[in-house]
């Protein structure tokens, strides 16, 4: 393919994004048009400055718009140790939920939230490898392991199931009064 050029580029970046069924890597993106995936980074935050609903997850790029039938959402609060992240993870995509984010509360920066985007365990182990491949840290690691998630499911009963696995591993923050 040759190689396009900028908003060019950017409508068949954003077709590509919105018809796809799974997040796209920068790099397949890239590929697809061309350049480099440092100008599809700069392409997506223009879409994203233009308004276009576009998260970056640990698989690639996703087009948030009428992307879900899940009806029900809440944020839990968590605690745990960073070993016990992935089990944390597929304890609550296995009782059928989406974790869409995490987030921290930072004592000099206030709330930090980042992007998670998992609903099954296939996308826990791909998001788990890409933190060992990176070397990434975690949030958690900034507070002694406390953090929120934001977390989706298709009602308000699914999302108790959750809670109730989070619960029974030790992995809620609740009061202890």
């Amino acid at each position: 393919m040759k190689k396009l050029l900028g908003e060019q580029r950017r409508q068949f970046l954003l077709e590509k994004i919105k018809t796809a069924n799974e997040p796209i890597t920068g790099s397949d993106l890239a590929a697809l048009t061309n350049v480099s995936r440092q100008v599809i980074v700069g392409d997506m935050t223009l879409l994203k400055a233009k308004g276009e609903p576009i998260i970056a997850t640990s698989q690639g790029y996703l087009y948030l718009m009428d992307r879900t039938t899940e009806k029900a959402s809440r944020r839990i609060a968590c605690r745990h140790l960073a070993e016990d992240t992935e089990l944390e993870l597929k304890l609550l995509v296995e009782a059928g939920v989406t974790v869409i984010d995490v987030s921290i509360e930072h004592p000099v920066y206030g709330e930090l939230t980042a992007g998670v985007h998992v609903s099954n365990v296939q996308e826990v182990e791909a998001f788990m490898k890409r933190i060992r491949d990176t070397g990434a840290s975690y949030l958690l690691e900034l507070t002694d392991g406390t953090h929120l998630h934001t977390i989706t499911g298709p009602d308000n009963e699914t999302l108790d199931q959750a809670v109730n696995a989070m619960r029974e591993h030790g992995f809620l923050l609740e009061d202890s009064e």
